[in-house]
């Protein structure tokens, strides 16, 4: 598979677990959530929509005013399949999740390394979190590294690790640090040697054109999911070098341990090996 558009198609027709028509969007809930952590001068306002199947969540970030809280009573108890084929990009995303993550909860994932996030605050629990992505690269120093969704702690681990970061957000235009942060992804993706993404590429429909130029440029592309975890995983090796996935509740919900779960494509045999 080479889109998501192609997961997708392979859910539906049942090629990857049970027919979606079978399975029930128990639940469907939508959460606005604004953070401002200590000694930072941005404040994170991120809304979501979350869709429960059986055992597991799936989720998925959208822009402020994409998806109408509404939705959450229309949508509730439909069949999964219903959504997958005709919900808003955002809903049809976090249904796609779900499913997957029913299919293969994270935890059970055999090819899955859990992390646990310590008990804290959230500035201890981000700064894990994010060392844990930064964790995944496997960079030189100096390596210039595109970041495309840009979390300050994520832009400090990077830096830890050596490496150069290229931020590209579509709503903030300067790091805490007052590195000017690019609206162009073009721009980034072709300077880069290495990429880590944002799972709500999935959402903004950006996912396809980063994977697809990271395929083309053989450089390593690592996601880091709150959004789509499990839908980005359906892309290692086919894309995606490595991925952090952190299904909900996210760590920013809670001030306990949990958990999220790195994964790392196996390596690829060179020609004539």
């Amino acid at each position: 598979m080479k889109t998501v558009d192609d997961l997708l198609s392979a859910v539906l027709a049942g090629e990857l677990g049970p027919d979606p028509a079978e399975l029930t969007a128990t639940s469907v809930f939508w959460i606005h959530h604004g953070t401002r952590l200590a000694g930072g001068n941005v404040t994170y306002l991120n809304q979501y929509v979350l869709t429960r199947v059986g055992g597991s969540f799936g989720g998925c970030a959208f822009e402020a005013g994409e998806i109408d809280p509404a939705i959450c009573a229309d949508a509730s108890g439909s069949p999964l399949a219903t959504l997958l084929r005709e919900a808003p990009r955002p809903l049809q995303m976090a249904a796609l999740d779900a499913y997957l993550a029913a299919v293969q909860p994270h935890r059970d994932a055999p090819d899955a390394e859990a992390v646990t996030l310590p008990a804290g605050p959230p500035e201890v629990r981000a700064v894990a979190r994010d060392a844990a992505i930064a964790g995944l690269l496997d960079i030189g120093r100096g390596a210039k590294v595109a970041l495309i969704g840009v979390v300050n702690p994520l832009i400090a681990a990077i830096r830890e690790r050596g490496g150069d970061p290229l931020p590209c957000d579509f709503n903030l235009r300067t790091t805490q640090w007052g590195d000017p942060v690019s609206t162009d992804m073009h721009e980034v993706l072709d300077a880069a040697d290495a990429v880590v993404a944002t799972g709500m590429t999935l959402s903004n429909g950006t996912f396809d054109t980063i994977l697809a130029r990271c395929r083309e440029r053989d450089v390593p592309l690592i996601v880091y999911a709150q959004s789509g975890s499990a839908v980005a995983r359906a892309f290692l090796g086919a894309g995606v070098t490595a991925l952090s996935a952190e299904p909900f509740p996210f760590s920013q919900f809670s001030a306990e341990q949990t958990a999220l779960y790195r994964y790392r494509a196996a390596p690829r045999e060179k020609d004539g090996s």
